[in-house]
Parts: C-alpha cells; structure tokens; sequence
C-alpha cells in the first residue's frame, strides 16, 4: 500500500464519497480536518507497517492522503514535521529493538496512467536539462507486494536486518532474516566494508496456499494474503517461526555504501545477484516513456504467471550521479515512480449484505460473496460503499456480481449481471437504525450543497459497543480528559474485560474495584502503587475545564477548536446544554445564535443537533455529570466595556486588519461573530459595509464606525 502523492485532489470522497471544497473551507475547519485526517491515516500506517493486518482498500487509503496533500496546499500552516505527508510508514513495534538506518527508507509516488508516465519523463529531463534528445536510460522491473527489509553487512557479514518502519527507524528482525535462504549470511571479498542492501520478502501462491493449509489445520486460521503473511514471518518474535516458513528475498536497492561500485542502478543489482542475492529477471533499460510503458505492459499481461504477486513496475533514472542531481523531495525520490497496475476482476453471487459500524458510526455495507480467487487471493468479503451506491447500481442478494481488487485489502463491487438475477430478488433496503446499539442513523446535510452526505452515522456516539473502544481513547485522550496511566492500551484491555464501557464507568472503577473478588491490582502488568496511582489521576480529572469535557464527548465536526469555541459562547455547561437540547428540538432562536458565533458552520450545527437529540447520548452525560463537574469557561476581560459582548465586523477597516480587530476585541472578553442577529451587541461598520449594516440598521442595533469603536476599546 504505497501511498500515492495527487496531483489534484481540492474534492475527495469522505468516508464513502462525500464531499466538500476545500476552497470554502474556514482555517478553524480546515484544521479540524486536517487533524482528523492525520490521525485516520497514521492509524492506517500502523495497521498497515506495524501490525500487518491493513482495514482500508489502497484506493480508500490513497483518497484520504490526497485529501490531506490538498488541505496542506491550500493551508500551508497545516504542514508539520510529524504531518504523514512528511513521514514514511509508520513506528517500529516495541517488541523488537530498534534500528536505525544510515540511510532513511523512503516511499515512492504512484502513477496510474501512460500519461503520468510520459509527465514523470518530462519532469526528469527539465530539472536534468536534458532537452528532448539528451540521453536518458530509466531501469523498468516488477514492484513486488511485499515487506522491505534493509541488510547491513560490515566486513563481509550481516550483522543488522531492520524493517522500513518510519522510514527512520525499523525494527531489528537479524536473527529472522537469517533464516532465509534468498539471504546471503556472508559476502564475498571485494566487497566494501560496509554494504547495506535493501530488497522485498515475499512469499509465491504456491507456498502461501501450502501454509494456510497448514494453519488452518493447527490453528484453525488463515492469513489474508501472501503480503500479510510474509509480513506476518518476519515479524515473528521466535526466529524458528520464521524459519518455517517459506520465505524468500529479491535485492534492488541499497542504503549506505561509502563508495559506489557501480556507476549504474542496473549495473548495482547485477553486483548483487554476483554476491549472491536474487534479483528480478524482469528487470530491464529503457530510453524512452514508449519503452517503458510497452515493459510495463509486457509485465501486465504475464503477471498471472508470475507466482508471486506484484502491483505495478518501479521506473528509476538509471545513472547513479543523475540520482544524485535530483535527489528528493519530501518523502519520495524524485528520480523514481511507481506505475500502478489497473484493478483485477472475477464474477461470483452476493449471498448477503452485513451492515458494519465503523469507529466514527459510519454504517457501511459489506458484500458477503461465494468465495472467489481474484488476483491469486480468496475473495469472501467487498465493499459496498454506502446506501446510495447500492441503489445506483441496484445491488440485490442473489445477484451474480462482478468484484474488482487491485492490490486491496478489501475489494469492491463493481457491477452487477443483471441477465443472471435470480426471479423474486428484492431491492435492498438500507437500515435507519444502528444494528449493534438501536439508535437512529442519520445522513447529515451539507450546509453548502444542500445534499445528504452519503455516509449514514449511528448517533449512539457514546453508548454505541461498535465505536466504544475509539470513543473511550478520545475520551481520555491529551486534548480531552488526559488521565495519567490511562492510555489506548489500557482503555482497550479494561474495555474487553468489561471493566469500562462508558466514561462514567472510568470515574465509578475505584468503588467497584474494592466490591471485586479479582482486584486490578492482581492483574498482569499492575499492582498496588500503580493502582493507587491510576485511581489518583482518576479522581484530579472529576474537575475539568468545559472545553476539555465537549471536546472529550466526541461529537462529530466538534474538535479541540471547536469545542474552544463553545465554551467561550456558553460560559457554563447548564448554558450549553440548555441551548443545544433547544437546538436538537428545533430552536430556530438556538440555531440563530450557535451559528452566528464565528468559527461555527452550518456543520456544527447539524452536528450538535443530532448528537442531543439522542436520548442515548443524554443518559450517558448525565451518569458522566454525576462523576464529573465541568468548570465555568475563563472569562477573560471582566473589567473592558465589551466583556461579553457580541461584536461584529462588516466594511473594510482603514486602520487596523480585520484579523487585529478581532483578536483585540477577543482579548477583552468579547466575542466576535460572522453574521448579525438579534443577539448581536454591537456592529462595528467600516467602509463599504452592505448587507448586514442594513440588517443592523433594521433590527436598530448599535452600530459604531471605526474611530468609535477605537476610542471604545482604546481605554480597556
């Protein structure tokens, strides 16, 4: 699953394909999203590199990294160091040692058309200065789906194999590497000091199949595809685990070399097949992108016979000092790129569709297929997407349906054979409730198109078992409760042993930890001073800032920022509450005045309304309320003549930026809203103010021009 890096992508599909323009997202918005998104795509690399056992379709995961490349386009200030589109893979694993690599492992951007190709030839040749007729010989071979291992010898021996991991650090599998006979233990002499030479395990069909056999014979499990078991091998704590298995090595690459022996990329894997490693015999020169893509597509067609999976071919500039000259960019190398195979394809029946609730109360349809081999592995399971695709393409249980898969995780259904639709097929009603907890599911409205997202949501936030455990990490996450010694280990492990299900049982654990036979402190990993110590975080968080207590209730669109905002509106917890239960029973006066805050949307709102609407979400506030007192929210400027005020700023000011304006006027308590309403206190009108000094003039609010309202606050 190497992640792709868009050339365009201001629109992306959100959880099953709605979608909003970046260009209109708020900064308030835009950081939100950002920050959600980062994290959903870290959790994937973690799936993905650490823990091989990926949840997400390649293309599932490449739209969320092309959504975050365009936020990060359009907002600078989003880009971090630690933002995935600046990092590669993801952490080690703590069960082995770390190891650090000389030379950082990198990923590779993706091409999925001739036409990427040709672009990435014309991109090497400008920056090169190259012209049309300067000679430019590229290295074509198969992009083998695999793990990446980097192999340090010195003096001849290897003494280090390490995972990619983040790119910086992986994690030291020696003893298992050594068990592979692609591996060679020693080099021969003539060889530098110190080589690092980096390549792919992988595992053929025919040893995978050998092995699930197996394994479903003594355990009673399978692995989903040769990826995740070679990954699964290597990564074995037991090396003679990994020993017996079938696993096997092709060099391409390598990290740290002093000095270069060859001159060449292809001339450097001919060296390692003398030193003995496998290398591809696909590998081949090209001169030009015609060649190139004509290799690609000779490869295409022989995949099949291949008997080892690939999903695509790696072009590389084939002069090393031409490498040199273009070096990278961000995560990726310049003088490199991944071409994409397209999607393979098999027919078999839908025998059902299973409603599954995803962590954020996403309900998505899950194909349940007969069995079918689509690109050497076993297909049971497809994505259906959302409600309204199954209706688009009119997908009834019993069809005969045609199921695509392209190096995914989880395919997809791409059409259904009407002619073979078996007489009495029904249409396929969607759910409105949840089917694990009962609540209502809703599609919300996009404030700006006026359509139904695509995505149906469980409601049930808080009491939903299908987002529990998810829920109770945010609930104690950093922003939120941050309850020391109670981190996403313990929440899982205290969650599966029905310790806590809901954030009301985390403050009622001390009481029923004394009236338990089997107490914490005899579990594994705890004992008496760690206990005390838990249940002493515990007890300094039954206060808490009313920020700190909306933001760790997980409403949806309500971030740490969001949630910052509230506050400062409501003050208190008894005031929020009131106006959002007036929301939820629809208050156009609630409405009215949520929205004119600044920095809340139509989306909030909707949001906020569905949440308390929710009588399975208010039984858990108030239980959570009988354990936990949110403080009054700060007020910060008691004394200045607009302390809680509302202000709002039309016109174009001549003497201070809006953006000054506003954080002046939030600095003395006030707040600062978008639009004018009843609840508007004042209206400061600059030059060229329209609409909404006339709908101040109308409802005969105060209205002060620029030197008023700095004589005003000039004194505060």
């Amino acid at each position: 699953m190497e992640p792709t890096v868009a050339k365009s992508a201001d629109k992306t599909a959100d959880e099953g394909g709605s979608e909003t323009s970046i260009d209109r997202l708020t900064a308030v918005e835009a950081a939100e999203e950002h920050a959600r998104l980062a994290t959903e795509i870290r959790e994937h690399d973690t799936r993905y590199y650490r823990e091989d056992a990926p949840s997400v379709s390649d293309a599932e995961y490449d739209a969320l990294r092309q959504r975050l490349q365009a936020l990060e386009a359009a907002f600078p200030d989003l880009v971090t160091p630690d933002s995935p589109t600046q990092t590669v893979g993801a952490a080690p694993s703590e069960a082995f040692a770390e190891a650090r690599h000389a030379v950082a492992m990198l990923s590779l951007d993706n091409a999925f058309s001739d036409e990427e190709v040709d672009d990435f030839v014309a991109r090497i040749r400008r920056f090169l200065r190259l012209g049309e007729d300067g000679e430019l010989i590229f290295t074509a071979e198969p992009k083998i789906d695999g793990l990446s291992l980097n192999l340090r010898y010195e003096k001849g021996r290897l003494v280090v194999a390490a995972t990619r991991g983040d790119g910086t650090v992986g994690e030291a599998v020696t003893a298992n590497a050594k068990t592979i006979d692609d591996i060679p233990q020693t080099l021969p002499k003539g060889a530098p000091d110190v080589v690092e030479v980096r390549g792919e395990v992988y595992m053929t069909h025919a040893d995978f199949r050998a092995l699930n056999e197996h394994m479903q014979a003594e355990h009673g499990r399978v692995f989903a595809n040769p990826r995740n078991a070679a990954a699964g091998s290597l990564r074995q704590l037991d090396p003679k685990v990994t020993a017996s298995r079938p696993l096997r090595f092709f060099a391409y690459a390598w990290g740290e070399i002093p000095e270069l022996p060859r001159d060449t990329q292809y001339d450097m894997v001919e060296l390692f097949q003398s030193w003995g490693f496998s290398t591809n015999p696909l590998m081949r020169r090209c001169s030009t992108a015609s060649d190139m893509i004509a290799v690609y597509h000779e490869i295409e067609e022989g995949r099949s016979g291949l008997g080892y999976d690939i999903d695509g071919v790696v072009y590389k500039v084939d002069r090393l000092d031409y490498q040199r000259r273009l070096g990278f960019v961000s995560r990726s190398p310049r003088w490199a790129i991944a071409h994409k195979f397209p999607a393979e394809q098999a027919t078999t029946v839908l025998n059902a569709i299973e409603i599954q609730v995803g962590r954020t109360g996403a309900l998505t349809p899950v194909a349940k297929l007969e069995p079918v081999t689509v690109g050497g592995v076993v297909v049971s399971n497809a994505t259906l997407h959302n409600e309204d695709e199954i209706a688009r393409k009119d997908v009834r249980v019993g069809d005969t349906v045609v199921v695509q898969r392209a190096g995914d995780v989880i395919p997809q259904v791409v059409r259904v054979l009407e002619e073979h639709r078996p007489e009495g097929a029904e249409r396929y009603v969607f759910p409105t409730t949840c089917p694990v907890c009962g609540s209502h599911a809703a599609r919300e409205i996009n404030p700006r198109t006026g359509k139904e997202d695509v995505v149906r949501r469980c409601t049930g936030g808080l009491i939903c078992p299908a987002q529990a455990v998810e829920r109770l990490k945010h609930f104690v996450s950093r922003a939120a409760f941050d309850i020391e010694g109670l981190g996403a280990k313990q929440v899982e492990a205290f969650h599966e042993d029905g310790l806590i299900r809901t954030p009301a049982d985390i403050f009622t654990l001390e009481a029923r930890d004394k009236q338990n036979l089997k107490k914490l402190k005899d579990r594994e990993g705890w004992g008496p001073t760690s206990v005390k110590k838990l249940f002493e975080a515990i007890d300094t968080r039954r206060t808490i800032a009313l920020r700190r207590f909306i933001f760790a209730l997980g409403i949806r669109h309500a971030g740490d920022i969001t949630a910052k905002l509230l506050a400062e509106a409501y003050g208190t917890w008894e005031a929020f509450e009131t106006a959002m239960t007036a929301l939820a029973s629809g208050d156009q006066a609630a409405h009215d005045e949520l929205v004119a805050h600044d920095g809340i949307g139509e989306t909030v709102a909707e949001a906020l309304a569905q949440f308390f609407a929710e009588e399975h979400n208010l039984e858990a506030v108030a239980a959570l309320l009988e354990q936990v007192t949110p403080e009054k929210a700060e007020v910060r400027a008691i004394d200045s003549p607009v302390a809680g005020k509302t202000i709002v700023f039309t016109g174009t000011l001549e003497k201070m930026t809006r953006d000054e304006a506003k954080a002046r006027a939030e600095a003395l308590g006030a707040k600062v809203s978008g639009s004018v309403s009843s609840k508007t206190d004042i209206v400061v009108a600059g030059s060229g103010a329209g609409s909404k000094l006339k709908k101040a003039q109308d409802l005969k609010l105060e209205v002060l021009d620029e030197d008023e309202w700095i004589a005003l606050v000039d004194g505060a």
